[in-house]
């Protein structure tokens, strides 16, 4: 199966249009939201995008900033790598601390995370590489606490993903930050859906 891997600009809805049915469209994302997501450790969750949450996002932007057709490109040019391109899935993962002061001595222990991150399908290793555009480690060794990482797959991986019951392990080898996390089968056999 191929999917869109672009959102280009015949694929943007009018403003009014998309007001019109947001609350449809934002409640049928939750749901399938629900299974791209996994928690990993006590305070990072993975959410894996997809055509569809950037094409929701995009118009979300477009929706509360209204910055009309000059934003478009701008919003295009942002969200449009985050797009699965086929052999790869893509997670915006987020180091979730409602306390700021312990969020701040957190993520200035974690610099360097983004390079750390791993999906492991029955052994085998898939390294994250981070979304190139954006250094998100600061020169002082402070984490962000939002990473893009593209998680690349062989042919030989995405076959031992695709099967039902494999067992997969997303995770951080970080010294200050070493969590994995089983990934259930339902948000499994979601995300193999993302590859063609």
């Amino acid at each position: 199966m191929t999917h869109k891997h672009e959102i280009t600009h015949d694929d943007i809805m009018s403003i009014e249009a998309y007001a019109s049915q947001r609350k449809g469209f934002k409640s049928g994302m939750v749901e399938k939201k629900r299974h791209r997501r996994i928690e990993v450790g006590p305070v990072a969750t993975f959410y894996f995008e997809s055509y569809e949450t950037m094409w929701l996002q995009i118009h979300e932007m477009l929706y509360i900033e209204r910055g009309g057709a000059a934003q478009i490109e701008d919003e295009l040019r942002a969200y449009n790598p985050l797009i699965p391109k086929g052999s790869e899935l893509v997670a915006t993962i987020m180091f979730e601390i409602d306390d700021a002061d312990r969020r701040r001595r957190l993520l200035a222990k974690l610099g360097g995370v983004e390079e750390t991150v791993f999906i492991r399908v029955d052994g085998h290793d898939v390294r994250g590489v981070p979304e190139a555009d954006v250094d998100r480690t600061t020169a002082d060794g402070k984490a962000s606490s939002v990473q893009f990482v593209h998680f690349p797959f062989t042919a030989e991986q995405i076959a031992a993903f695709r099967r039902q019951d494999a067992e997969v392990i997303v995770g951080f080898s970080h010294p200050e930050y070493a969590h994995m996390a089983v990934m259930s089968e339902a948000v499994r056999e979601a995300l193999a859906a993302d590859f063609d």
